[in-house]
This record gives C-alpha cells, sequence and structure tokens, in this order.
C-alpha cells in the first residue's frame, strides 16, 4: 500500500525555520526573539521548531552562521575580481563592507551586531571568522596599513549600522572609501 502522506522536507523547513528567524530578529531583536512566533511564521509547531533547533541559541547561531556565509561569498567574489595580489582579502572587505547591502540583511547585521557586542559566544563566532580569513590571507594582507584600514571599515561598518538617522554624506563616504582604498597599495607604490 502506497503512503499518502506528503514527504517531509527537513531542509525546506529548516531554511523557512531561519528566514522567518531573520525576520523576526530584525522587528524584536536577539532578546526579544518570541521562539513561537517564529515556528508560527514557518508554519510548524514549536515543537517542529525544536526538532531543527534545540534552544533559541541554537536558531540565533544558525542565522548568524547563514550572515557570515553571505559575507564569505560577497568577499569571494570581490576577490576574485581582483587581479592585484597585494591587500586583494583587504579591498574586498572595505568593499563588502562599504557598498550598500540588501536592506533585510543590513538590518538583520543591525541586529546581531549588538547581541554580537555583548555576547560572549557570537563574539567569539566572530573572531573564530575574522581569525581564519586573516591566517588564509596572511601572504597579501598582513601589513599593517592593510590592518589599519579593516580597523577602519570596521569602524565605518558599525557607525552605518548604529547611526542611520544622520549618516555621513555619499561624498563623505566615497572619499573615505577611496582614501582607504589608496592605503591598501602596496608600500613604496
Amino acid at each position: 500500500m502506497k503512503s499518502t502522506a506528503p514527504k517531509k522536507q527537513p531542509e525546506i523547513v529548516r531554511r523557512k525555520l531561519l528566514e522567518c528567524c531573520a525576520q523576526l530578529l530584525i522587528a524584536h531583536g536577539v532578546s526579544g526573539l518570541p521562539l513561537h512566533a517564529v515556528a508560527q511564521a514557518a508554519g510548524v509547531t514549536k515543537g517542529g521548531l525544536l526538532h531543527h533547533f534545540p534552544s533559541k541559541r541554537h536558531l540565533i547561531e544558525a542565522v548568524y552562521e547563514d550572515l557570515l556565509k553571505v559575507l564569505d561569498a560577497e568577499i569571494d567574489h570581490a576577490m576574485n575580481q581582483d587581479p592585484i595580489a597585494f591587500g586583494r582579502y583587504t579591498r574586498a572587505y572595505l568593499g563588502t563592507v562599504f557598498l550598500p547591502c540588501k536592506p533585510a540583511n543590513e538590518q538583520l547585521w543591525a541586529a546581531l551586531a549588538s547581541s554580537t557586542l555583548t555576547d560572549s559566544e557570537l563574539r567569539a563566532r566572530w573572531a573564530e571568522w575574522n581569525n581564519a580569513r586573516l591566517q588564509r590571507h596572511q601572504d597579501t594582507d598582513s601589513h599593517p596599513s592593510l590592518m589599519i584600514v579593516r580597523y577602519a571599515a570596521d569602524g565605518a561598518w558599525l557607525d552605518n549600522l548604529f547611526t542611520q538617522d544622520c549618516p555621513p554624506s555619499p561624498e563623505d563616504r566615497s572619499n573615505l572609501y577611496t582614501a582607504l582604498i589608496k592605503m591598501t597599495q602596496e608600500p613604496g607604490q
């Protein structure tokens, strides 16, 4: 006898839970994220959600991992377009954080960035990601001037996330980007 029950699609359910969680994180932040609302938005029971993600912490970490994968892909794409080895990763990182991203990603980063500052586990995951990228590109991106550019990029990125009510003018942002790009040229050029 052939079963007429629909086939379970765990990857589709998991993806839907991550997408709904991301939207609710934007609306409520990490501390105000209601799991029952994530489950309801995804069309599953809370038990179904907990089957995929045993806790709120696991769900938030999975959303964070997804964002890091998007960031990795954007950086790798930019690096593949850059023919100059010296500073390639730094230029890609700079371009990725300066270029406008999808508004939803920007809002999600804003929601998670504030938690990353206060949450030791998310902070450790960011440090792990960052250190792995720096280790991978140490031959081309370990010069102190490149470190300064990455620190400036981080500061500009945080400023953009947290001061959206009075951002720098597009001209000021463009001038800063141009100055930082110049700093990624090989010393002595």
